[in-house]
């Protein structure tokens, strides 16, 4: 309203300017495109210029994701280098998330990388955003071992500082990325909850779907994938009201994951057909891993080592990681130790240069999966004691799954089925119908009858639904529950109307009569 009333046409570029990145920041791509075709009008300076090229780069970002963004962000970089040192930074920083979504149909990622390499130094002490920009740099250059110290300062610098929403919201996507390319879930989980939460609080719709993206992986591994669907259902309503492209990374896990072959097929074909339209590369990448993740589920394992091995062959920031502990249990249970062995190989330079503890739980998991040295079962035990020690309990239920069946095949019946026994509970808890079912048959194996539910039983609530329902039946409203817990007050909503489903109640009125005291 300010441009549209402003009669000097220098100030009233400016102002349309501002008015069009306020748009693109609250989600409303077109309008932000009509101010900025209004802005160039002009006259504008150099620095405007090249920070409409960047908002050109930053719209087109958000509308698709796909390859045309990066090359308008490169330029706006270069442009803004001799003018403004940290916005070309920042730029750049930009414009390697741009890439790492293009992934194999945008080919930028060098090219910005190098850019980057070269971009003026920050200034001392560095930011974690500058920090991040350097260490992606030596990342896509010189390797992910060479990168590690540096990325891994810049993680430490991000749960320093003090948010603030308008500079930490530019970053949380690649922050986020980064930590789970780094099997880091800790700072995983603080970075995506501060940023879900920072999206929320300034109305900032164009970069929620994004921040409500890494919460739904982020869920997947943590076994609850009652709440990351309903975080995917949030994040679905919200661009279809914006217009922006949907999230299909988390819809992608949350399928693979859940394990319904014909299900999952369908939604792996969608995604497909989105990246090829979009030129979105990296959710190919995400189709390879969920179809390695849903026939090893499935115990299909000439499928799951042909998703495996397409996904590990990119280099695309968290997703090729994880693709790597399923094409060794792929490779080894289809025979072919050569490919298990080399793709451990690959695995371990990762999973020691993180140094965690959800790194180093999935590499002694994979040594178990080849070893033929009689070690097998130290570093199945190794895996379960460090996956027990963080968020990862879909990866614990796997380790105890391996562990059980290995016990099986080795002839120790007693010892296979508290194992088995375990990861089948976890599994059903947790929605994974495929593990759940594999973990069953080898029950069933080792001479134990599954137990299946029936109308006389009810379903168990998951960790997550259990927590809302105390919180509930403790008096807390919808909107006290979502604030304490980072989720929008629908996404309560849709919890306690599955949790009443599963209690058979039908209000809140009634949880004190059916869920135990604490």
């Amino acid at each position: 309203r300010a441009a549209a009333l402003t009669p000097a046409p220098g100030l009233r570029a400016r102002r349309a300017l501002a008015a069009a990145r306020a748009m693109q920041q609250a989600g409303v791509p077109q309008a932000a495109l009509t101010l900025l075709a209004s802005a160039a009008a002009g006259p504008l300076d150099e620095r405007d210029r090249a920070l409409a090229q960047r908002l050109r780069g930053q719209i087109a970002l958000y509308r698709n994701r796909g390859g045309e963004a990066a090359p308008l962000l490169l330029d706006a970089a270069r442009r803004l280098e001799a003018l403004d040192a940290g916005l070309a930074r920042a730029t750049l920083l930009e414009t390697m998330w741009a890439a790492s979504l293009a992934g194999r149909l945008g080919g930028g990622m060098l090219e910005a990388a190098e850019a980057a390499r070269r971009a003026p130094p920050a200034p001392e002490p560095r930011s974690g955003a500058d920090l991040l920009l350097d260490g992606l740099a030596v990342r896509f250059t010189q390797g992910y071992g060479a990168s590690a110290p540096i990325l891994k300062r810049a993680l430490s610098a991000f749960r320093r500082e003090n948010p603030r929403p308008g500079q930490d919201m530019r970053w949380p996507w690649l922050a986020c990325r980064v930590a789970a390319d780094l099997y880091d879930d800790e700072t995983w989980h603080v970075l995506a909850t501060r940023y879900a939460q920072i999206a929320r609080g300034i109305g900032a719709l164009g970069a929620l779907p994004p921040a409500l993206n890494y919460l739904v992986a982020l869920r997947v591994f943590e076994g609850d994938l009652d709440a990351g669907a309903a975080l995917m259902e949030e994040a679905d309503a919200i661009t279809a009201v914006t217009g922006n492209a949907r999230m299909v990374p988390g819809r992608l896990m949350l399928a693979g994951y859940r394990g319904d072959e014909a299900l999952a097929l369908a939604v792996i074909e969608d995604g497909a057909r989105e990246a090829g339209a979009r030129g979105e590369g990296v959710v190919l990448t995400f189709d390879e891993y969920a179809r390695a993740v849903l026939y090893n589920g499935l115990g299909r394992y000439d499928a799951a080592l042909a998703g495996a091995q397409q996904a590990t062959v990119q280099d695309d920031l968290s997703v090729s990681a994880w693709a790597f502990p399923e094409l060794v249990e792929a490779a080894a249970r289809c025979g072919q130790s050569e490919l298990a062995v080399a793709a451990l190989e690959r695995l371990a330079e990762r999973t020691g240069a993180a140094g965690t503890q959800w790194a180093m739980g999935i590499e002694a998991r994979s040594r178990a999966v080849v070893s033929e040295d009689g070690r097998a079962e130290d570093h199945y035990r190794e895996a379960i004691d460090r996956l027990g020690r963080c968020r990862v309990a879909m990866e614990l239920a796997r380790a105890r799954l391996l562990y059980g069946e290995w016990l099986r095949r080795v002839r120790r019946r007693r010892d296979a089925r508290e194992q088995l026994r375990s990861a089948h509970e976890m599994f059903s808890a947790m929605g994974a119908r495929a593990f759940a079912d594999r973990a069953g048959r080898e029950l069933l194996a080792t001479g134990e009858t599954v137990r299946k539910r029936t109308g006389a039983t009810p379903p168990e609530l998951t960790p997550h639904e259990a927590r809302i329902a105390r919180m509930a039946r403790d008096g807390a409203s919808n909107q006290e529950i979502g604030s304490q817990l980072f989720i929008s007050h629908r996404t309560v909503e849709y919890h306690l109307h599955k949790v009443f489903t599963k209690l058979g109640i039908s209000s809140r009125d009634h949880l004190d009569r059916v869920l135990q005291a604490d």
